[in-house]
């Protein structure tokens, strides 16, 4: 009986079993829901952009749970993720959503539309129809669009909400638009970052968010914002982000700090960058007694930091004050904080010792770069911190230590960044002995210093998961050496501009297999390049400048697909250079400038070829290469950058090269080019362009006229006629106008006075006739600092770090920049007597106009001393007349000023004496009077400046400038004697030279013999002296014109 029982029991339970597990089986669905796979596909035209639907299968019964930015509850199929996120093109209209589509998705929790270009909804059809639908959505983005106040109250009955992220927008926080949330009561993340909320009057406006934890209201502009000192919302908050906030002056940004400082007793959080405070705010901050982070990034601070306040945040975990003006020593406060795991006090004027720092023992990360401390080079202060991983004191000072002196730290770092560190002596350095104990490095940048010795391959011997080795601007010497075991974890080395010689190794490709950037240039490298590079799989870029390789240019190595850069650039190799571009099928930057490569590119048949579509840089400058320019050259639709300067290419431009529509910059300068520029060549992103020292000619015909981008237009040392054409104005963006040293003429057009990007003109040497145009004197010349002003390229701030690697990728952008940058802007210019090149920096700040050596009259205008921020201005070897306008004493930033060889008249302004930046001024060869100044700058110019002008005096030209003292006591008889006698004298000698003149004639006339010798005599005269004649008297005028 008891065995029947048993029996029935377990064959019950092993039911149940099967029933449980087939249940089990239906409780997990494959397919998404019918209907809500049919409303996706009527969605999917809306947004499809790029082909980023290609999942979306529109078969019936498909799966939809499987598309991209699908996510299906598990057990009943439904919908409860959408992700549109910036699947709609940005070159698209905004666009009215209609927001019924949404229905069918009944269960929705999480609705993504960040950057969907949604400008609002269709008339009755906004999102207020979603609300008695949606009653699980939890999260709602519609970030990066283009919605206004009035959208916001289609929002208000999402009460479930917790997520609503509003960032992007054109939302100006008027009331009651902001009230309309207030029904959001179990909200925790709002984010009204970079709208325009002008309207936002306070922060009581959100007291109805008592489950509020994160607020963020970066980049608005809090204008007319009043301060209550007590806001009986936001309890709860843990996170307050307020970057880049404008307020009024009567309100500074600490005062709304100070507003919280009663209420928000859980605030965890305070991220105040690119915000403009009062040091004062350190003092009072001290209240947020949970505070753990605290972010005050680019917030122009200036002073010392104090001892009081901060210092009491005891919870505080992540601390960055960086790139602000703090300076002085560091308080000892700093002990208080031992909770502390990340610091950056980077980029101030900090100095002193780091001994304060010493108890914050729980360091993980720490930066000091940029600042004026003094380290020693152990690095002792920080040796007991076990946690530290990350160490940057770029830019600071080390101490150098006994060498006896070795400690063992306790940390164990990954990344540590040690650039451009000054010493106290100036002999080579020795590398940090705290190196050698390392063993888990994976980023080490020791650039820029002065560490001499071998190449220290021993730092990836004892850290085998080292991924980026930088050593470049070292004095690392010898041959160089490899490890006898292969390194697979090493991407990056870059050991440029040291003193490394021999041949490259060719165990290089076998000791780095997974090698992805690899930099050696600026050495004493010899041989040729290894064959073996070209089978690295990885190889992304290669930079082999600047040394002394042979040889020819392996094409399996521009083959290569993964290659994206190679830099050959001043090595010895040669060779024919067409089949290495024919080749880079794959290569989208390619500089072979300072090589031997010779011979003719249009001499070879590429019919063989197919011409590559990736190339988007080619510099080919300074080699031997001759003929005409090839043709195929217009087939490389994605070309952008390309120079040829100083060669021997001869011809005229191939109108093919018209199809290159991506051109940005074009240098064919220094060769032996003819014809006109193609009428056809207007790229509308052309920027760049230098075709000097040519012999092109002819009128400027249309070629550039629909290039709007263009900033330098230089095409000196041409043959070009005719006159600058009026279409000049539509180069708005013109910068650099170089048209030197050609046989231009006519007036010089009021069209560039509407250029007010101008900063250099060179007009000189041609044949421009009439007035200067008053109107230049309109003109701005920008100093284009603003221009290069973009972005810094800087690694993310510790309090943004999840991740090593982020901190990596963050340093890495801004070191591997210079890859992307080597066929740099100059232009050369004459100023101070000679002709200079500007470039990078420089340039940004150089600006001129130079009309000399034409034939310009009239008077100097007036308006030309409106040009304020002008380095250089020549007039000289001209035809201008009257006299110097006073008005250039306003040309403050001038530097060089040259106004010879002209026809000037009265005195040299006095007030030009206030001109302090004026290195060089003459006014030689014109028809001045006068004393010549001799205060400030004036008492340093020599006497060339103001020669061949007789009515000028001073003690410059050994003439004095005051009156004679005797009076002149000759009679008035003695005067009238004089007269006479030089009366008597001019009428004898005429007498006497016509009686000698009749006299030869009638010997001549007598004596045939004699009359045929003289005759002979003067035509051989002639014969010989005419031309001799002639071509010295052009010749001393164009010198006296030019020089």
């Amino acid at each position: 009986m008891m065995d029947s029982k048993w029996l029935w029991f377990m064959r019950m339970a092993v039911m149940s079993v099967l029933l449980l597990l087939e249940g089990c089986r239906w409780c997990t669905i494959d397919a998404c829901v019918e209907h809500e796979r049919v409303a996706l596909l009527q969605l999917k035209p809306f947004f499809n952009h790029y082909n980023e639907f290609d999942s979306w299968d529109e078969v019936k019964g498909s799966d939809c749970c499987k598309w991209k930015g699908i996510e299906c509850n598990t057990t009943t199929g439904r919908l409860i993720g959408l992700s549109l996120d910036s699947m709609r093109s940005g070159y698209l209209d905004y666009w009215y959503l209609n927001a019924s589509l949404f229905l069918p998705f009944k269960e929705l929790k999480r609705l993504y539309l960040t950057g969907s270009g949604i400008a609002g909804c269709v008339e009755n059809e906004g999102f207020e129809k979603l609300s008695s639908t949606f009653r699980n959505l939890q999260f709602l983005d519609l970030s990066q669009n283009h919605l206004n106040d009035s959208f916001i109250l289609s929002l208000s009955q999402f009460s479930s909400l917790q997520y609503l992220n509003l960032a992007y927008n054109l939302l100006e926080g008027k009331w009651p638009h902001i009230q309309g949330l207030n029904n959001l009561k179990i909200l925790k993340t709002l984010d009204l970052r970079w709208n325009q909320m002008v309207n936002f009057q306070s922060f009581k406006d959100l007291d109805a968010f008592t489950n509020l934890q994160k607020l963020d209201m970066s980049g608005n502009q809090l204008r007319g914002f009043v301060v209550h000192k007590e806001n009986k919302g936001l309890k709860k908050l843990k996170v307050l982000r307020l970057q880049s906030i404008v307020t009024d002056d009567s309100i500074p940004l600490e005062n709304l700090v100070e507003a919280f400082s009663s209420e928000l007793s859980n605030l965890e959080e305070i991220n105040l960058d690119y915000s403009r405070l009062n040091i004062n705010i350190l003092q009072s901050i001290g209240v947020f007694t949970s505070l753990q982070t605290l972010s005050l990034y680019r917030c122009a601070l200036i002073g010392s930091l104090p001892d009081h306040g901060w210092c009491d945040l005891r919870n505080l975990e992540v601390l960055d004050v960086s790139w602000n003006a703090l300076e002085g020593m560091l308080p000892h406060c700093f002990s208080n904080l031992t909770s502390l795991r990340e610091l950056d006090i980077s980029n101030n004027r900090f100095s002193g010792n780091l001994t304060p720092l010493a108890s914050l023992t729980s360091l993980r990360a720490i930066s000091l770069s940029s600042n004026h401390f003094q380290i020693p080079i152990s690095f002792v202060p920080l040796a007991n911190f076990p946690n530290l991983e990350v160490l940057l004191a770029d830019e600071n000072k080390l101490e150098m230590e006994p060498s006896f002196h070795t400690l063992v730290p306790k940390f164990q770092l990954k990344f540590i960044s040690l650039s451009k560190c000054r010493t106290s002596q100036q002999l080579s350095l020795e590398l940090p002995t705290f190196l050698y104990y390392q063993n888990d490095l994976r980023f080490v940048d020791l650039s820029q210093n002065k560490f001499s010795g071998t190449v220290p391959f021993w730092l990836l011997e004892n850290n085998t998961k080292l991924e980026d080795l930088i050593l470049k601007g070292n004095s690392f010497t010898g041959p160089l050496t490899l490890l006898s075991t292969p390194n697979s974890n090493v991407s990056s080395i870059d050991m440029s501009d040291n003193k490394i010689q021999g041949p490259l190794p060719t165990n290089i490709c076998s000791t780095f297999p997974h090698l992805e950037q690899l930099f050696l240039s600026k050495n004493a490298f010899q041989g040729n390049i290894p064959p073996c590079l070209s089978a690295m799989k990885n190889l992304s870029m290669l930079d082999l400048s600047n040394n002394q390789l042979a040889g020819k240019v392996p094409q399996e190595l521009v083959r290569k697909s993964s290659l994206f850069l190679l830099r050959l650039s001043n090595n010895n190799l040669n060779g024919n250079v067409v089949p290495v571009i024919l080749n880079a099928n794959g290569l989208q930057k390619l500089y072979l400038d300072g090589n031997n490569f010779s011979g003719e590119m249009t001499n070879f048949d590429v019919s063989t070829f197919q011409f590559p579509t990736s190339l988007t840089d080619i510099d080919l400058s300074n080699n031997r290469l001759h003929g005409k320019l090839p043709r195929w050259i217009g087939n490389m639709s994605l070309l952008e950058r390309l120079d040829l300067s100083n060669n021997g290419v001869e011809g005229s431009i191939p109108v093919e090269f018209c199809n290159l529509n991506n051109f940005k910059f074009l240098d064919l300068s220094e060769n032996n080019l003819s014809g006109s520029i193609p009428s056809c060549f207007n790229p509308p992103n052309l920027e760049y362009v230098h075709l000097h020292n040519n012999r092109l000619g002819g009128p400027l015909s249309l070629a550039f006229n629909k290039s709007t981008s263009l900033v330098t237009l230089d095409l000196r040392g041409n043959n070009f006629t005719g006159g600058i054409p009026k279409w000049i104005d539509t180069l708005s963006s013109l910068s650099v106008l170089l048209l030197k040293a050609n046989h231009l003429q006519g007036r010089i057009p009021v069209q560039l006075c509407t250029l007010y990007s101008l900063s250099i003109i060179d007009l000189s040497q041609n044949r421009f006739s009439g007035p200067i145009p008053s109107c230049l004197g309109n003109l701005t010349l920008p100093m284009n600092k603003d221009k290069t002003m973009t972005p810094d390229l800087m690694s993310p701030t510790f309090s943004e770090l999840d991740e090593l690697k982020l901190l990596k990728t963050g340093i890495l952008f801004e070191h591997m920049m210079h890859s992307y940058s080597y066929m740099k802007e100059s232009v050369e210019f004459t100023t101070k007597s000679g002709s200079y090149s500007y470039g990078g920096d420089i340039l940004e700040y150089m600006s001129g106009i130079d009309l000399s050596c034409n034939e310009l009259t009239g008077q100097i205008p007036l308006e030309l001393g409106n040009l304020h921020e002008i380095h250089s201005l020549n007039l000289s070897h001209n035809k201008l007349v009257g006299v110097i306008p006073s008005s250039f004493s306003k040309l403050k930033q001038i530097e060089s000023l040259d106004l010879s060889y002209n026809n000037l008249s009265g005195e040299i302004p006095n007030q030009l004496v206030e001109l302090n930046s004026l290195g060089v001024f003459s006014v030689a060869h014109n028809n001045l009077s006068g004393s010549i100044p001799e205060q400030n700058q004036f008492g340093t110019f020599i006497e060339s400046s103001y020669e061949g002008n007789p009515f000028l005096c001073g003690p410059m030209l050994h003439i004095s400038c005051s009156k004679t003292g005797s009076t002149s006591t000759i009679s008035d008889d003695e005067r009238e004697d004089s007269f006479l006698d030089t009366y008597v004298f001019c009428v004898s000698f005429l007498a006497s030279y016509v009686v000698m003149l009749l006299t030869i004639v009638v010997i001549l006339y007598i004596n045939p013999h004699w009359r045929g010798v003289w005759f002979s005599f003067v035509g051989k005269c002639i014969s010989s002296c005419r031309y001799s004649t002639v071509g010295n008297l052009l010749g001393y005028y164009i010198f006296r014109r030019c020089v």
